[in-house]
């Protein structure tokens, strides 16, 4: 696969939110209202969508709630939401003189989405680019998120600009992309890596989602989309950790009934969280 050419100093100013005419200062980032901490933030990606990126985060929010820690997620795929189905969360976003209030799951997961602003669930979000970035600020410094050890923001699919308003705008520690077992997914899953490295956001994890499908019979795996790359993938960009989801009919099940925190992962995801868990927080200015 030919590599992708670099950006250029100017390219880099820019996306690192410089003026282009005189030195950069480094990341100037957005920071939680006064009723918020918020100790680790991590982003999930994909390349492209369909591989379920959504899904993924949901998993990584619980995992790293059955470990104790205060968790959140902010659902950055404003027009194309999701979190809330899966875990069952229909209540509306409230508010407060100091900022918006987060809905809470079943076993205290906060979270912030745009599906929880519509009168209706199947509503479409038709809104541009800069709008879509500006409620993805107000997400994270308007919403009184509270004492938070982990916020797994959720984003959409590809390279556009809500991720690089995220990696611009938002103390990003580092982030988890995901992939399916393809040569084209994992040809894109390099895009987004390289993005990352450009502006200086580690990479911390790759989940290679629907690897297989066991057969319910006779116990073999099936690998339905060819055989897993996540191996492969996670050292040509060495990527530091690397888990593998199977295609679970239970798992679609449980997203469908808004009950995705009984899903065990068995431990299938311990890798990634644990280089979550160890990741050193970013010094921003």
């Amino acid at each position: 696969m030919a590599e992708q050419a670099p950006l250029s100093e100017e390219e880099k100013k820019m996306l690192a939110g410089g003026c282009g005419g005189g030195e950069s200062t480094g990341p100037k980032v957005l920071m939680p209202n006064k009723r918020s901490t918020v100790k680790h933030v991590i982003g999930v990606v994909s390349g492209k969508g369909g591989v379920g990126k959504s899904l993924v985060t949901c998993l990584l929010a619980s995992e790293a709630q059955k470990r104790g820690k205060k968790v959140a997620i902010l659902d950055a795929d404003v027009t194309g939401p999701s979190i809330p189905k899966a875990f069952g969360v229909t209540n509306p976003l409230t508010a407060d003189k100091d900022g918006i209030l987060p809905c809470q799951t079943q076993t205290g997961i906060k979270m912030v989405s745009t599906n929880l602003m519509l009168p209706e669930e199947d509503m479409p979000v038709a809104w541009r680019g800069p709008v879509v970035s500006g409620t993805v600020k107000q997400f994270f410094n308007e919403v009184n998120w509270g004492e938070i050890d982990y916020m797994f923001v959720d984003m959409p699919p590809g390279t556009s600009d809500v991720l690089l308003t995220v990696f611009q705008s938002l103390p990003v520690d580092g982030i988890v992309t995901v992939s399916a077992p393809q040569e084209l997914v994992a040809m894109i899953v390099g895009k987004a890596v390289h993005l990352a490295h450009e502006m200086q956001v580690p990479v911390l994890g790759l989940v290679e989602n629907m690897a297989y499908y066991t057969c319910q019979h006779c116990g073999e795996k099936q690998y339905v989309f060819g055989k897993p790359q996540g191996k492969e993938v996670a050292e040509k960009y060495r990527i530091p950790a690397y888990a593998t989801l199977p295609i679970d009919p239970e798992f679609a099940a449980k997203c469908d009934a808004g009950k995705v925190e009984e899903y065990d992962v068995q431990g299938a995801l311990d890798a990634v969280i644990d280089q979550i868990a160890n990741a050193p927080q970013r010094a921003f200015v």
